[in-house]
């Protein structure tokens, strides 16, 4: 998983890949979970997901011609840069992860709820630590940003500047990551 996340990354041939590559391992990115209690909630769940949703983004973008409107190698790493990247923020930030351990009063990992928001961590969304994160070493684009910014839809903190300004690759990340997060990767 880890090599065909970095693969993929490589192909889209953005100036300073490689260094974006470096800090998401250094910063726990291929170990991380993707959250707290639901999906994918294990360690290197976060890759797994930022996988599933590329593949998703991808399928859906092929069977629908949106990947063949214009020039297919761009879309095609824009698909790639916003898949990976639009949870990137939820590895952390500043040295710290997002997500701890929980442990319970017993000193028990609790089952119901193996990780928690690490409380050292200023509450800042992951939507906008993936921004900041991403953009300290590559070049995003305006669609990208937007696509990154807005994905969990109208679910976020953002929804009422989001609604009625929907691009087809923001949808299109959107329903991949939840329909990846609510229906692939639940257990």
């Amino acid at each position: 998983m880890k090599e065909t996340i970095k693969k993929l990354l490589w192909s889209t041939g953005r100036e300073g890949i490689e260094n974006l590559i470096t800090h998401m391992e250094d910063n726990g990115f291929f170990t991380a979970p993707c959250s707290s209690q639901f999906h994918l909630c294990k360690e290197g769940g976060l890759a797994e997901h930022s996988l599933n949703v590329f593949k998703m983004m991808h399928s859906i973008a092929a069977d629908t011609g949106f990947l063949f409107k214009g020039d297919k190698d761009k879309i095609r790493n824009t698909i790639i840069i916003s898949a990976l990247l639009h949870d990137l923020g939820k590895m952390g930030q500043f040295g710290k992860p997002q997500y701890i351990e929980n442990y319970l009063v017993s000193g028990k990992r609790s089952d119901k709820k193996p990780f928690e928001t690490n409380k050292l961590l200023l509450p800042i969304p992951h939507e906008i630590r993936s921004i900041q994160i991403a953009t300290q070493f590559i070049e995003l684009t305006e669609e990208e940003n937007f696509a990154i910014l807005y994905h969990n839809g109208l679910y976020a903190d953002l929804k009422y500047a989001y609604s009625g300004h929907e691009t087809a690759l923001s949808m299109l990340l959107h329903f991949s990551d939840l329909w990846c997060s609510r229906i692939t990767e639940v257990e």
